[in-house]
């Protein structure tokens, strides 16, 4: 796996998922595991299979938080320039056709958040405007068509 670029909050909440995951959801499906067993015949036992199954999925996602962390790059909040756009900086956009102003935090795929205005760099939005500088206007191609944006404040 490559490197995962994170904040500090980020890894915590990696680290608090994967707490819960060993040490809650783990138990819990031996437990289920361990009831259906004890039902008798294992190789028609529904219960049996579907705890197995989940038992699979749970281990998968246990590897794939364990990997995001061993390979996890701490981003350096306090490196953070303003000049021009990039990771963890605060955008203010104002969309030309409608004048309609957004504000959006350019951060990590996994700490996006659409409803506390997180985007991930990987959208159209931010790579439109990674490395522009306030007063620039970039067209970006989202879904309805392309959309002029200006770029009205860069912070942190």
């Amino acid at each position: 796996m490559s490197q995962v670029y994170l904040t500090k909050d980020g890894l915590a909440k990696l680290k608090k998922e994967l707490d819960h995951l060993m040490n809650v959801e783990r138990p819990a499906i031996s437990r289920m595991i361990g009831e259906a067993i004890e039902k008798g015949d294992i190789s028609e036992n529904a219960e049996y299979d579907s705890a197995k199954d989940a038992q699979g999925m749970l281990e998968a996602k246990i590897a794939e938080l364990q990997a995001k962390i061993a390979n996890a790059r701490i981003l350096d909040e306090s490196k953070i320039k303003t000049s021009k756009v990039q990771i963890l900086n605060i955008v203010t956009i104002r969309n030309q056709k409608n004048n309609a102003t957004m504000k959006y935090t350019l951060v990590p795929e996994s700490e996006a958040d659409l409803k506390q205005g997180k985007i991930s760099v990987n959208t159209p939005i931010a790579k439109g405007l990674m490395g522009k500088k306030v007063g620039d206007v970039v067209e970006i191609k989202v879904p309805s068509g392309i959309i002029p944006f200006e770029i009205v404040d860069i912070s942190i």
